[in-house]
């Protein structure tokens, strides 16, 4: 994710469009090529690219914070008695009141957040400073401090500010101390913040007034939801509907030209890049939010339908292994490393929160296990951007270790689409097929190094432990089959005829004389080393089951009659067999996953 925060950084490097601050002073002296963006997720993990650790005066962006502040301190009722939550439709700085109470519009135009930090000292006293502070500080997740100088030049240069106070005072809505209120409101806009602050503390108005990355509780979840019911339609001041429309976030600017904005319950993110519009919102960082939003499809009316896509499944091979029924030295390496293979199954509409909840875990998954597979065959959509994400994850992971199940071919080459395609050797049409290579994986690193594609007899473990002479006497009453792909390999009646030992390819069992397989159940797949089929009452194919090739198969076939003649000519031999089969059979229950079992 990072790279994209840089590719989108990367494009507006050029656009030299806005002007500087021209108060407080420091504002005007600002470098104007700073360019920083961050995103801090709900679960605190953050992305960053550009100056994100560059420090400048949080400004306006302070105004919900101390709204918060207030709201806790007073309640519902006693603030909304002070300062109403319609939008003003004017530049912040306008003094902004209802004709009838004098109350200001909102909390996030000058007017009303001198309002909010008069309700703050009131309450504090003396204290008020250093209990905003520290509030700031917990939802950022570090310790902020005072820029003096911001804070004496702000001071100096207030009397549009100290005007607009004294009139909350002549109409009764600054109750207390108004150079106290005005006071408090120089040093909150004087605390110096970076942009990655900023992210945290867009992330904890996000998460519910949590901070996600100390988990201390900031606001009270309400509270949370209040502050950013105000910022979706206050926070850009005039240019408020414009933003809503197009990037749909709630939001909060600073002259300084930082950004604040949350999609709740999902990420926070912080733009800053001073040079501003005429609105006094950063220019580069209100278009850097745009293009987000529409990548990453960000806009709340979209993330309303997020709780659909989630992580549906979270299990290793050992829970779900493939239908096909092996050799049990292959079966015991899987028993034994089985849980080295995990499967992530996601559904729903795919944004980015949930693409990037998904990516991040199938990369510690593909860091710590021999292979990931993601299966995406239940993603109702995905987005160019989010293909793009995925793509991006597999093409840093080892090929071998990472895979999809993708019957959709959602990652399959775009015409004229400059992003590269999901190698085809590590996207699947099925989680069988998955669950296949998987098991190809794990039995080529822990077990058999080097299996041949077609056995010998003396390589089938139905021989094993056999002795030379006993093997060969076998050897003359088997016959030798091959059958093309989809050729019946058991009787046309449905009746297993005979020992069929998989010698190549691999054999599956169809659905039952009735067409149907047992609920629950999926069809069996006997691929070479394995064995199948019934004589007097040993072997392992259910009754009345069809048996086709599925590719080219071939097995040594012992009929009913040949074994009629083994045991009559080399007994020995039939009771050295049919006891191998028993130890099969047993060796098979043995390693199977309980998931199967019953």
């Amino acid at each position: 994710m990072s790279d994209n925060l840089e590719s989108i950084l990367a494009g507006l490097a050029s656009n030299s469009a806005g002007t500087l601050a021209g108060e407080p002073e420091e504002l005007g002296v600002a470098d104007p090529d700073l360019l920083g963006l961050s995103m801090t997720m709900a679960d605190g993990y953050t992305y960053e690219a550009g100056d994100t650790r560059s420090e400048f005066s949080i400004q306006s962006i302070s105004k919900p914070f101390t709204y918060g502040m207030a709201l806790a301190a007073h309640g519902y009722q006693r603030v909304r008695e002070k300062i109403d939550v319609e939008p003003s439709g004017d530049a912040y700085n306008e003094i902004s009141l209802e004709a009838d109470t004098g109350r200001p519009r909102n909390a996030l135009i000058n007017a009303g957040a001198l309002a909010a930090a008069s309700l703050v000292a009131g309450h504090y006293g003396d204290d008020a400073f250093e209990q905003l502070r520290q509030m700031y500080s917990a939802a950022a997740g570090r310790d902020l401090t005072m820029n003096p100088t911001v804070y004496e030049s702000a001071r100096r240069t207030g009397d549009r500010n100290r005007a607009i106070a004294y009139l909350l005072k002549s109409q009764g809505v600054i109750e207390h101390d108004t150079e106290a209120a005005l006071d408090l409101y120089f040093r909150q806009c004087s605390i110096g913040v970076t942009c990655r602050d900023l992210g945290v503390m867009a992330a904890t108005l996000a998460n519910r007034g949590t901070n996600p990355l100390t988990g201390e509780e900031v606001l009270a979840p309400g509270i949370a939801e209040h502050v950013l019911s105000v910022m979706t339609t206050c926070g850009m001041y005039n240019d408020a509907g414009d933003w809503v429309a197009g990037i749909g976030l709630p939001a909060k600017s600073g002259i300084s030209g930082g950004i604040l904005a949350a999609l709740p319950g999902q990420l926070g993110l912080a733009v800053f890049s001073p040079r501003l519009d005429q609105h006094g919102n950063s220019v580069r960082g209100t278009e850097a939010c745009r293009q987000l939003s529409e990548d990453l499809g960000l806009h709340f009316i979209h993330a309303a339908r997020s709780a659909r896509s989630t992580i549906r499944a979270d299990y290793s091979l050992a829970e779900r292994p493939s239908p096909r029924i092996r050799p049990a030295r292959e079966q015991s390496v899987l028993a034994k490393h089985g849980h080295e293979a995990r499967f992530l199954e996601v559904h729903g509409d795919m944004l980015f929160p949930e693409a990037e909840t998904v990516i991040q875990l199938g990369s510690e998954l593909a860091a710590s296990h021999d292979v990931v597979v993601i299966d995406i065959s239940r993603l109702d959509k995905i987005s160019s951007r989010i293909r793009a994400l995925f793509l991006r994850l597999q093409e840093a992971s080892d090929p071998a270790r990472l895979a999809f199940v993708d019957p959709g071919r959602l990652l399959a080459p775009v015409p004229g689409s400059p992003a590269g395609a999901a190698n085809p050797n590590t996207s699947f049409p099925s989680v069988d097929a998955a669950a296949h290579w998987c098991e190809d994986h794990l039995i080529e690193r822990y077990g058999v190094k080097h299996r041949a594609s077609e056995l010998q007899l003396s390589d089938h473990p139905v021989t094993d432990g056999m002795p030379t002479e006993v093997r060969a006497a076998l050897a003359d009453y088997l016959e030798g089959q091959t059958y093309d792909d989809g050729e019946p390999v058991t009787g046309v009646d449905g009746t297993s005829e005979g020992l069929f030992l998989v010698m190549a390819g691999q054999a599956r069992v169809s659905p039952n004389a009735a067409g149907t397989n047992a609920a629950g159940t999926r069809a069996s797949l006997y691929t070479a080393g394995t064995s199948f089929g019934r004589l007097g009452g040993s072997g392992d194919a259910p009754p009345r089951a069809r048996v086709h090739a599925e590719g080219k198969t071939t097995v040594e076939l012992l009929t009913p009659d040949n074994y009629v003649r083994l045991r009559q000519e080399h007994p020995l031999t039939a009771l050295l067999l049919a006891e191998r089969l028993v130890d099969i059979a047993a060796e098979r229950h043995e390693l199977a996953p309980a998931a199967d079992e019953g």
